[in-house]
């Protein structure tokens, strides 16, 4: 945060302030699944996830990603690019502008997809019963989040296109490249989704696999052998959440951009954000006690929907950047709020000697 002032002054400490709070926001999901998979870990490969891990997030995704996008964006190498973003910021922030419809639509169907997925999935617990229980009996279609992202992105493609037409703006041919990007964007949220499902699959069986040699060992009298299993199981538990914090990460890059486009403000308040959510993750091993406030999962993947919107809106408007930041705090403020009514009641209900605590959790 002082890094930040010495920068840009106090403007850019409250943009990375937005942005910590963004990330923070948008990973607290994260650190709850990230928590629940690291506690089955042996402490080596805690270790392993905390120390490789945290530079692959922080260094890898938080600041050279950003310059990955805007190089191949603005067609740049990596090094033009972080040496233009540094010494010729007016130049940058030009290329960036100019690329900026097709980062939007990138990112924009990114995260919708993400949100889309999560918004039709049956879950046991929701918090906003009257919108989630119908869009849950819809998720049984197939294909159906696919299918409204791609609308989503025609529509904007066209609307994109008729309104640069219009005004004779130079954007009138980039309709084209916004669809590309946004397919792009579909590709690489079913590429990302594949492999965690992949690695979520192979830990189930090597699970799996473990139990059964350890009942063979204790029918048979034998020492167990479920250190060789259990590294296995280890290993690719760590490539899972290796995937899976990429794709989490990803979307606070992407989201970052509709707050600013200055790379080092991004890399530093995405860092910090970064940095906090490990802290939390490991707070959360330790302690067990975030998972009481059940929506906060559901809070964070409305504000990545938000995100989502604000995103593909910016593709042809401007949006305050305060009220971009603000979306996902207030949403997971209220989410939090909820979790907290909820465990009173249950709490209250308790003391009442009312033992139906499925009942009373749905009529929260």
């Amino acid at each position: 945060m002082v890094a930040a002032v010495f920068y840009g002054g106090w403007a850019a400490f409250g943009i990375v302030a937005i942005l910590s709070v963004l990330e923070i926001s948008l990973s607290f999901d994260n650190a709850v699944v990230n928590a629940g998979i690291l506690k089955k870990m042996n402490a080596f490969w805690q270790k392993i996830f905390l120390t490789i891990g945290i530079l692959i997030a922080v260094f890898g995704m938080r600041l050279v990603f950003p310059v990955v996008i805007v190089a191949v964006s603005a067609s740049l190498g990596p090094i033009e690019a972080v040496d233009l973003a540094l010494t010729d910021k007016d130049r940058y922030q030009e290329l960036v502008t100019d690329a900026h419809p097709s980062i939007a639509a990138f990112g924009g169907m990114f995260l919708l997809m993400i949100f889309l997925d999560f918004i039709f999935e049956d879950r046991d617990i929701k918090w906003l019963g009257r919108l989630e229980r119908p869009l849950s009996k819809l998720g049984k279609v197939d294909m159906l989040s696919a299918c409204i992202a791609l609308i989503v992105l025609l529509i904007s493609a066209l609307t994109f296109g008729a309104h640069a037409h219009q005004h004779g703006g130079t954007h009138a041919d980039k309709a084209e490249t916004v669809l590309l990007s946004g397919i792009a964007g579909l590709i690489t949220y079913l590429v990302v989704g594949g492999l965690s499902g992949f690695f979520e699959d192979k830990l189930e069986e090597e699970e799996e696999r473990e139990h059964e040699a350890e009942e063979q060992a204790e029918r048979a009298g034998k020492p167990k052998s479920a250190v060789k299993l259990a590294g296995k199981a280890a290993f690719f538990m760590f490539l899972y959440l290796e995937v899976l914090d990429a794709s989490f990460s990803f979307d606070g890059v992407i989201g970052a951009f509709a707050i600013t486009n200055d790379i080092v403000l991004m890399a530093l308040g995405l860092g910090i954000g970064a940095m906090y959510v490990r802290s939390l993750t490991v707070y959360l091993v330790r302690e067990g006690t975030l998972d009481d406030y059940v929506y906060l999962e559901h809070g964070a993947h409305y504000a990545i929907g938000a995100l989502s919107v604000v995103l593909l809106v910016t593709i042809q408007y401007e949006i305050n950047e305060f009220i971009t930041g603000m979306i996902g705090v207030v949403l997971i403020g209220a989410s939090f709020w909820s979790s907290v009514r909820r465990n009173k009641r249950l709490a209250a209900a308790e003391g009442t000697g009312n033992t139906d605590k499925a009942k009373v959790a749905s009529e929260v």
